[in-house]
């Protein structure tokens, strides 16, 4: 099923994991390819990994009953596993699919106003944070494809929102005239957050076509590929240079 991620899952395919994670770097700053990796031992920074949803929120649905939290937990178990490949220390808004609520939650309103703040409080508590937020696409409409990535109004924020979305077009989307934007002020998270956040939407769960992408476990491991590149990338970028 490809909601579900373990390590003995990965083990067989590290060699090609690794070979995945390779096509998506993009040459290094610096003198040496090592350098960026090497940073992320020291325990510098933080990539907290946001499954959007979860619980009693299953978020979009595609037509045949497809939930985007699945999705999106699938994808981000991907993306921890790698990041554990390259030593990147990593902390996850939710592990599985459900979500303990607090007592007196009882409405999903409530719920999901909780499980937001819950979220944001581990989120602005850890120091050297970099978030990504990890969502999918709903449109009425069954034809648009395509990802795109939102950013905060934190410093640093579009900078990674750049490197992600241009490394997610061009290695799986190629076709894909969209472009890095604002996220809207109504994303709790993306508003809220202190630290570099975006938020990115890996496709339509409402084109059939781009669903059955969305729901397969390579696919998924290109999606993570490339989401911890532009983590790698961002955090080995020279102060200040736009990628």
């Amino acid at each position: 099923m490809y909601l579900s991620f373990r390590l003995r899952d990965a083990l067989p395919l590290m060699a090609a994991i690794m070979l995945i994670i390779a096509s998506f770097m993009l040459p290094p700053y610096g003198d040496g390819a090592g350098e960026g990796v090497a940073a992320f031992s020291e325990g510098e920074s933080v990539l907290i990994i946001d499954p959007g949803h979860g619980g009693a929120d299953g978020g979009a649905s595609a037509a045949d009953g497809t939930l985007e939290s699945g999705i999106n937990l699938a994808v981000a178990l991907r993306l921890r596993a790698l990041a554990g490949l390259y030593g990147v220390e990593t902390l996850m808004t939710r592990e599985s699919g459900e979500i303990d609520y607090p007592e007196g939650a009882d409405t999903l309103a409530e719920m999901k106003r909780a499980d937001q703040r819950a979220r944001l409080e581990l989120i602005n508590s850890t120091p050297g944070a970099v978030l990504i937020s990890i969502h999918q696409n709903y449109y009425p409409d069954p034809r648009p494809s395509g990802s795109q990535v939102f950013y905060a109004p934190s410093e640093g924020s579009e900078t990674l929102a750049g490197i992600a979305h241009g490394l997610i077009a061009d290695k799986l989307c190629p076709d894909n005239r969209r472009v890095a934007a604002p996220a809207e002020e109504r994303i709790y998270l993306m508003r809220e957050a202190e630290c570099p956040a975006i938020l990115v939407e890996c496709g339509f769960i409402s084109n059939a076509e781009e669903l059955a992408k969305l729901t397969s476990g390579k696919y998924q491991t290109k999606l993570a590929a490339s989401l911890l590149s532009a983590y790698l990338q961002y955090e080995s970028a020279p102060d200040g240079m736009v990628v």
